[in-house]
């Protein structure tokens, strides 16, 4: 069994089909659909979209959610940015309940920034398939998406909801896998395989995503010290935290901290 210091990394296979480019839009007024989930978040300038009959502006404080399917119609002025990223409607189903237009706050708005300084780093003007860092980013993004906006009516196994809620309530302590499954009244193997067709991911992997959407949002936004952090995300040695962060994100926390305020 790993240890809450070696927590499991994403499997990248399951990743496949998720693409991720800065882009530009043109005044011409272009309409369509795919059969994949669209985030469209700002970087610079303003964008006037509407997705199915709902009609909205993505700009610095805004962003748009487009679900797989959704015919969306969209045009922009002169000198605008965006991040837009495709992701595959079987990574993350929860988008398609999230609403189309969603605000950003500080946070939110720093990570986005963030993501998009690591793109800049490596500019072409087609889509690619992220990095091992950046598609960690973008999971955890969409996580945070899906948890501050989300509505009340979750019909996912209320067993699964109960492991989640723990972890939630529990990721900075050390959390067997027993631990979890008795949470659930599920044996190991069958709360891996529930939790993982409800999620995307296994229970310690929800959890190490956890520690580090933490991480990043009191780095983003207190000045506590590293050590600190890493004692209230479940790592008492600055080490191992350090070294997982930096496995996670393609920086170290310092570096982090530095460059997303």
């Amino acid at each position: 069994m790993k240890t809450p210091d070696t927590p499991p990394t994403i499997d990248i296979a399951t990743l496949t089909g998720l693409q991720l480019e800065v882009r530009s839009y043109t005044a011409e007024v272009k309409s369509h659909s795919h059969d994949y989930h669209q985030l469209v978040l700002p970087v610079s300038g303003n964008l006037d979209i509407q997705i199915n009959n709902t009609g909205g502006q993505v700009d610095t404080r805004k962003g748009a959610i487009i679900a797989a399917g959704s015919v969306h119609e969209f045009s922009a002025e002169d000198g605008n940015l965006f991040l837009v990223a495709d992701i595959p409607f079987s990574l993350a189903r929860q988008l398609e309940q999230l609403p189309a237009f969603i605000e950003l706050d500080a946070s939110l708005s720093h990570y986005i920034q963030f993501l998009h300084s690591q793109m800049a780093r490596h500019a072409s003007s087609q889509p690619t398939t992220p990095s091992a860092s950046q598609q960690q980013m973008l999971l955890l993004l969409i996580q945070l998406l899906n948890e501050r906006f989300s509505t009340p009516h979750d019909t996912s196994d209320t067993r699964i909801t109960a492991v989640k809620h723990y972890i939630d309530n529990h990721y900075a302590e050390p959390l067997s896998g027993q631990q979890l499954a008795s949470t659930a009244n599920l044996s190991i193997r069958q709360l891996g395989q529930i939790f993982k067709t409800q999620t995307g991911m296994t229970p310690q992997q929800y959890l190490l995503e956890k520690r580090m959407q933490t991480a990043w949002l009191l780095l983003s936004n207190t000045d506590q010290p590293v050590q600190i952090i890493a004692d209230k995300v479940g790592y008492q040695n600055l080490a191992a935290f350090s070294d997982r962060f930096r496995k996670h994100f393609g920086h170290s926390p310092r570096y982090f901290r530095q460059h997303a305020k």
